[in-house]
Parts: structure tokens; C-alpha cells; sequence
């Protein structure tokens, strides 16, 4: 089954041309304020989009 996509993910992992970052929101740590990131959803990364053309 599929893992759900956070807000800050381009895409599902392992779609070609994407790759794991470190969360911009929360500086990779998955939380903020005490609270989990809610755009990465507390994991510390995003998937996005890589390379060019």
C-alpha cells in the first residue's frame, strides 16, 4: 500500500526524478513547537523533485 503524501511532499516515494530533503519548515527535526511539522508530518523529510531539463 501506498504511504500517504505529507503537504510538503511532491510526490509518493520512489517516483522516479524525486528523492528525500531534510523539511525546510522544521530543519529536519519533524516537530515544531513542540507539536509534529505539519508539512512533513513529523518524519523530518519531504520528497521532492530533483534534477532539471
Amino acid at each position: 500500500m501506498a504511504e500517504p503524501l505529507n503537504p510538503g511532499d511532491d510526490a509518493a516515494p520512489g517516483t522516479p526524478g524525486t528523492g528525500e530533503d531534510i523539511c525546510r519548515r522544521c530543519g529536519g527535526s519533524g516537530r515544531i513547537d513542540g507539536g509534529e511539522c505539519p508539512n512533513c508530518g513529523g518524519s523530518g523529510k519531504v520528497v521532492e523533485g530533483i534534477g532539471g531539463g
